[in-house]
């Protein structure tokens, strides 16, 4: 079987960390092959043309069988203009409803909490990634005058509401078998309302799935205090987008965060969760684990289960050898720490 992949290595540091995770992807791929297409897109781009996304390259998009993302995003761009025209375009119009983000511990790792442990910190955040205050709904009335209003609406339809949450209830039906709501009901009783409404008719196929609901602010204290009481969260656009930072953090930082972008019946995108990290463009020390993380979503996404094992086993092998997630700070640099993740894979 041969898999098309599209590739986007983005700017600053995304080249680099990209290299990494498809030299990971080249060491474990046993049993299949790999088409790999280069696109043009994102701030260098959109500096040189001024098209973020042209329409012909996200047809083109629309025909891969899986999408890995480095970053995008340059100073010289306007904020907001690669987030939305881009990066969201992407996902609203290929539909990836979707925002998939294992919050895990690899062995080894240092983080901020140190009375945690691996077992305590494992659990998967699925986040609402099509609608809510992303849709982009509402405008400025007086904008620029003393009587300014910013209006910005949260748009949660009945569709996207339960296809996020029986996804959600997939998820747990094949881990820990139970799933939390993340909202914040008592103020947003509307949008709150019908997530809760929608998990509480959904569960009633899943008879096996405990469920539970949190606020979101007491979920960001448990978190630090009680990791462990999570198996799978399903939350909306803003909320998860906040939290997943929050896990990123847990699990020894951005460094090791990856995520995807997931159309179930379509193409989906994979990507390491931080930006382009232009101070170390270049120099070799930006830390490629959550590209390769990425990677290895991308493998279980396409039906490659093995080769995703030993990519997760590779990661695990050299987080063991590191002191710190900051690869230049602990005398390694991009590349040895793609070795060290290829020589755990292929041990």
């Amino acid at each position: 079987m041969t898999h098309t992949i599209g590739v986007i290595r983005g700017d600053g540091t995304g080249p680099e960390v990209v290299a990494e995770g498809l030299r990971v992807l080249e060491a474990v791929r046993d049993g299949f092959e790999v088409e790999l297409v280069g696109f043009d897109l994102g701030a260098e781009r959109y500096l040189r043309t001024g098209e973020p996304l042209p329409d012909e390259e996200l047809e083109r998009l629309g025909t891969m069988d899986a999408i890995l993302l480095g970053a995008v995003g340059d100073p010289r761009v306007k904020p907001g203009v690669l987030e939305r025209d881009l990066l969201l375009r992407i996902r609203f119009e290929l539909d990836q409803y979707v925002n998939l983000r294992p919050v895990i511990r690899y062995p080894g790792v240092q983080t901020l909490i140190p009375s945690h442990n691996e077992d305590d910190v494992d659990f998967v955040v699925v986040r609402e990634n099509s609608e809510g205050l992303y849709s982009g709904a509402g405008g400025f009335h007086r904008k620029g005058t003393p009587y300014e209003v910013a209006v910005q609406e949260s748009i949660n339809t009945r569709l996207g509401v339960e296809r996020i949450v029986r996804f959600a209830f997939d998820v747990a039906s094949n881990r820990r078998k139970k799933l939390t709501l993340v909202h914040k009901t008592n103020v947003l009783t509307f949008a709150g309302d019908l997530y809760q409404r929608v998990v509480n008719e959904v569960a009633v196929g899943f008879p096996d799935v405990e469920t539970d609901y949190v606020h979101v602010d007491a979920a960001c204290i448990y978190f630090l205090d009680q990791p462990s009481r999570f198996d799978v969260i399903v939350t909306d656009n803003m909320f998860g987008d906040i939290i997943t930072d929050l896990g990123a953090m847990i699990q020894g930082g951005m460094g090791v965060a990856a995520g995807a972008n997931i159309n179930p019946e379509g193409v989906s995108m994979f990507e390491p969760i931080g930006g382009t990290a232009p101070d170390h463009t270049g120099k070799g020390t930006i830390n490629p684990l959550a590209a390769i993380a990425a990677v290895q979503m991308l493998l279980v996404t396409l039906g490659e289960e093995r080769a995703a094992d030993r990519v997760h086993a590779g990661i695990g092998h050299a987080t063991q050898r590191m002191k710190s997630m900051r690869a230049g700070e602990m005398g390694f640099t991009t590349a040895e720490v793609g070795d060290l993740v290829i020589e755990g894979a292929t041990a």
